[in-house]
């Protein structure tokens, strides 16, 4: 076993022998012996133990690949919700080194990115419910609302604090570095219209229409006129954009939240649904989370509910994925759906 041989050059590196290492574990050099030959595995309990006694963390006493320790860290990101400190520092030292050890690769960094925005995003998650703590406790706490407001949706009234002026700039330089590469557009076009600088948006659209010829970039168009509240305008590019791409299947997506930027919820489910139904598995759970989120707007918990468990059904079947965080999410809104439903049936 993997384990026994790792054990094995681990204590031969250290220099000890098998009785000088049993003796340290309370344990007999027979069971080392059964270790490094592969005949017995260590108790589960002693792996920490073993892994501090050998000053190496738990994954390289397995002596895992560096593939199966990546894969292990997205699961982990997907699967766990409160990530421990220990889990993530070993995570975020073992990216850091892969990531110096190979300069060309940009995976590592990405999944360093992925895994510090999710372990921080659980500590936002506690910092608004020990606001909304707070709130019920004093609703006049200035400091309490902005920390709500910044835990939730990292924005605040004051214009220079909210607006995504670096991102821009980010993306500006990043698509005249790679102006043909389309996506760069996308993540460009976006904070540019939610911040309302409609010109420019107008500009990349036009130069993402001579790179693009999929829907994307009438999508974005639509985008920026609904923004201006031209929605007769956007929504003649949209029947268009329908149309030409029918057979694009992510493009009902985009429909869908165009008509829900128009205040046209039931419009958007109906699209929500086509993109459904055009999908092929392994399907993707977006659309039903909207769906869950507009019932729940309009008050239609047993809707929302629906909604969700269809999220769960599909995850389990189109994913395999029965279990951790991504389910346990859609669980707890259940619950919450319930709650509301038993708190209006009560008056």
């Amino acid at each position: 076993m993997e384990i026994g041989n790792q054990i094995k050059s681990l204590r031969i590196r250290k220099g000890v022998t098998q009785e000088e290492m049993a003796r340290h574990f309370g344990i007999t050099s027979q069971a080392v012996s059964k270790w490094e030959r592969g005949a017995a595995t260590p108790d589960i309990g002693l792996l920490p133990d073993i892994s501090a006694y050998f000053g190496v963390t738990i994954d390289e006493l397995f002596a895992l690949s560096d593939d199966t320790r990546m894969e292990r860290i997205q699961n982990m990101i997907w699967d766990v919700r409160d990530i421990s400190w220990d889990e993530f520092q070993q995570a975020r030292s073992f990216l850091l080194n892969k990531a110096a050890k190979e300069p060309k690769n940009g995976q590592p960094h990405a999944l360093l990115a992925e895994l510090e925005n999710h372990f921080a995003q659980f500590y936002r998650d506690q910092a608004a419910e020990h606001a909304m703590e707070a709130l019920m406790r004093d609703h006049t706490i200035k400091g309490a609302h902005s920390e709500l407001t910044a835990s939730m949706c990292r924005s605040c009234g004051d214009w220079c604090a909210s607006n995504h002026f670096a991102l821009i700039e980010y993306y500006k330089e990043f698509v005249e570095k790679h102006p043909d590469y389309a996506p760069g557009y996308l993540w460009l076009l976006s904070p540019l219209i939610e911040d309302g600088r409609f010109r420019e948006a107008d500009e990349y659209c036009a130069r993402l229409e001579r790179i693009d010829d999929t829907y994307r970039p009438q999508l974005f168009k639509s985008h920026n006129l609904i923004a201006q509240g031209k929605w007769n305008e956007a929504q003649d590019i949209l029947r268009e954009m329908e149309c030409r791409h029918s057979d694009a299947w992510i493009m009902y997506l985009g429909i869908g939240d165009c008509m829900v930027r128009m205040g046209k919820y039931d419009e958007a489910k109906v699209y929500y649904r086509k993109y459904m139904q055009h999908q092929t598995p392994p399907r993707y759970t977006d659309s039903l989370t909207s769906i869950a989120q507009l019932c729940e707007i309009q008050g239609d918990y047993a809707g929302a509910i629906e909604a969700i468990r269809q999220e769960i059904e599909l995850l389990a079947g189109d994913w395999n994925t029965l279990t951790g965080e991504t389910v346990d999410q859609h669980t707890r809104n259940i619950e919450r759906l319930q709650n509301k439903i038993r708190i209006s049936q009560n008056g």
